[in-house]
């Protein structure tokens, strides 16, 4: 049988349009030893590693006449070098260069008759610098063999495990006439699939991720939160094709001294800190503020998979309103960790220190099914979609080069102007937000609030 697409992988590609691509990207920066972490080692190592990741050489293939929906095949002329790229910035390179190059490369579409990822290599920049950037369409990242190109390029010393097998011979390309063979034979099997297929590919996508959520996200932490609309923001509106994007760097010390003092976990000291950040966002732009202000953020989280003994590489989507209003930062916390407390006792909670420990599951990878989970419902029962993923707190290589820091970049969705991706690693939390380029000029902002929001809360441990 044809390895084709689930219903919700089909809906990435038929909902997607030029405001709403749908890539999840990463930005990791080395420290370059003095041989250099250069193109050709890139290249080859990713070659080395395809093995690990064999969807990265197949191409979404349509069934003519959209009888059933697309299936993936190996691409006879697939050329690693087309996705592996080279780019570079004027020397010295800065951040603000870095984070420009970064918005422009997620604006730009994938060509669909190929492997649906690239790759940058970045020179150029300041301090003996480069980064390496991944783009990766949702729909390759399918939540059961769920491993993303960026981490299987890491290694967790500075030597380079042994070379996978690079032998690859692909499978033939199925024809038109055995695509629709193949179609007609599950039609046969299942007869309401093809008027099903037909009318998502045509005119229905939207029917088909509702119909779907379940497969990804589960159920809503709470019906009543769900049933009531998104309160209006100025996160809401008409977005672009265009990106901003910048980042925020703080420390997990700090947020283990948060929750030391005042209980919750760090997820919720995180989302404390945001709420603290959206707040004096609001207020910066001169938008009513009051007491009962809330901004409604869809959080994915992993949970254990009950089909398995351990845990899975399953991830639930929650709706927390965020207290934007309450100016008393711990009141803020206190606030979220009820709200999260639901999640925390229904047992299928993962814990950090357990996630960081399973195969397979790396902050990438997690940041991706956290966005297919988000992209799952209306867009109209939430504001932001912040995703929160722990990372190893111990130092990654690739070809010698140390990973000295790692940033996400979490797709926008339809009429929604940030989504914030946040990544711990090696000490450090590091914030990656993506916007729209018109309706918000001032993300920048928001960044350095970011790190405003958790000095005010660290403050009041000391307090």
């Amino acid at each position: 049988m044809p390895d084709r697409l689930s219903a919700l992988d089909a809906s990435f590609l038929y909902l997607e349009d030029g405001t709403t691509p749908m890539y999840v990207g990463e930005i990791a920066v080395f420290r370059a030893p003095r041989a250099g972490l250069d193109y050709d080692g890139l290249v080859a190592l990713i070659e080395q590693r395809l093995s690990l990741v064999p969807r990265y050489r197949q191409k979404v293939v349509q069934v003519p006449g959209r009888l059933a929906r697309p299936v993936w095949a190996d691409d006879p002329e697939f050329d690693v070098t087309y996705h592996v790229r080279r780019s570079a910035l004027p020397k010295p390179g800065n951040e603000e260069q870095l984070h420009d190059l970064v918005a422009r490369l997620m604006s730009r579409p994938l060509d669909h008759t190929r492997p649906l990822w690239e790759t940058y290599l970045v020179e150029g920049l300041a301090r003996n610098r480069v980064a390496v950037i991944t783009k990766t369409h949702n729909a390759v990242v399918d939540g059961i063999g769920a491993v993303e190109l960026g981490q299987v390029i890491l290694d967790v010393s500075a030597a380079p495990r042994p070379a996978g097998d690079t032998v690859w011979m692909p499978q033939p390309e199925p024809s038109p006439a055995q695509l629709v063979l193949d179609a007609m034979a599950e039609v046969v099997q299942r007869p309401g699939e093809l008027v099903e297929n037909v009318r998502s590919a045509v005119s229905d996508a939207a029917s088909t991720v509702r119909k779907v959520a379940g497969a990804v996200s589960g159920v809503l932490s709470a019906v009543r939160t769900a049933a009531r609309p998104a309160p209006g923001s100025p996160l809401n509106v008409r977005i672009s094709n265009q990106r901003r994007y910048c980042v925020a760097r703080t420390r997990l010390e700090d947020y283990r001294a948060v929750r030391h003092a005042h209980g919750g976990t760090i997820n919720d000291v995180v989302l404390a800190t945001v709420s603290g950040a959206l707040r004096n966002w609001l207020l910066s732009r001169g938008e009513a503020v009051t007491s009962r202000t809330t901004i409604r953020a869809m959080v994915p989280l992993s949970v254990r998979d009950s089909s398995t003994d351990g845990v899975g590489s399953k991830v639930q989507a929650y709706l927390v309103d965020l207290p934007v209003g309450e100016p008393n930062p711990v009141v803020r916390l206190h606030h979220i960790s009820h709200a999260m407390r639901a999640h925390k006792e229904s047992g299928q909670s993962v814990a950090a220190d357990a996630l960081v420990r399973v195969g397979g599951i790396a902050p990438p990878t997690l940041h991706a099914l956290g966005a297919r989970a988000a992209s799952s419902f209306s867009r109209r029962i939430f504001n932001v979609v912040i995703t929160n993923v722990p990372g190893p707190q111990v130092p990654l290589y690739a070809l010698g080069a140390k990973m000295i820091e790692t940033f996400p970049v979490v797709p926008l969705a339809k009429n929604q102007a940030l989504s914030i991706g946040v990544t711990s690693y090696d000490g450090g939390v590091y914030f990656g937000l993506n916007a729209d380029r018109d309706a918000m000029s001032d993300v920048d902002v928001v960044a350095g609030m970011v790190r405003e929001s958790l000095e005010e809360l660290v403050a009041t441990v000391s307090a």
